[in-house]
């Protein structure tokens, strides 16, 4: 007896999913579900989104989202929502999901339902897509790593995937935006310990 084919998605088919709390996203035609984040994920996203803002403002170098989206490079088969992005201003003032072809920085967050799409299938995505800086943030472990698109593995790290920790990010990581000169508190700020207020 055969296997059943793989069903393969298109980014229309999943435009068209209910809304029912659950993420939907492709990748080269397989659907990536998760389900409602953890309010610890949705603090860190806040929190990662209002201090990129504050540079991003600073420096002029594009616009910060840090709500849903709709990324898909102009593919049929792949349709992401990164948890935090930043893109080009041009991209952003065309006020068109679809014009939105490159991103400066894509952030995402792990959850337990997500580390596998986040640090493999995703990662491997915004590479592909030449999308020139790329973090995964741990916030239970109160990591980072910071990837490039043209790396194998973590900057600095052995390839037993190693974490970069927020404290040691370097500014040299950050070749890729000319324009920044970047200052340690917008990386760290967002892993700062679960206030009391939460």
């Amino acid at each position: 007896m055969g296997m059943a084919a793989p069903t393969y998605y298109t980014a229309d088919t999943v435009r068209q999913m209910p809304d029912d709390g659950n993420k939907y996203e492709l990748v080269h035609g397989e659907l990536l579900v998760t389900p409602a984040p953890r309010l610890w994920h949705e603090e860190l996203a806040q929190r990662r989104g209002a201090a990129l803002t504050a540079y991003v403002k600073h420096e002029g170098v594009g616009h910060v989202f840090a709500t849903r989206s709709d990324i898909s490079w102009g593919l049929d088969d792949v349709l992401v929502e990164p948890d935090v992005f930043v893109a080009p201003l041009d991209h952003v003032r065309t006020l068109e999901w679809k014009q939105i072809r490159h991103l400066l920085l894509a952030v995402e967050i792990l959850s337990p339902s997500s580390i596998r799409y986040d640090r493999f299938t995703k990662r491997r995505l915004y590479q592909e897509q030449g999308v020139p800086l790329y973090w995964v943030v741990d916030g239970d472990a109160r990591s980072v790593e910071v990837w490039r698109s043209e790396d194998r593995f973590p900057p600095n790290a052995c390839s037993t995937g190693t974490v970069v920790r927020a404290f040691s990010v370097q500014r040299r990581w950050l070749t890729p935006f000319p324009t920044m000169l970047f200052d340690a508190r917008y990386l760290t700020l967002s892993l700062d310990v679960v206030p009391r207020s939460l």
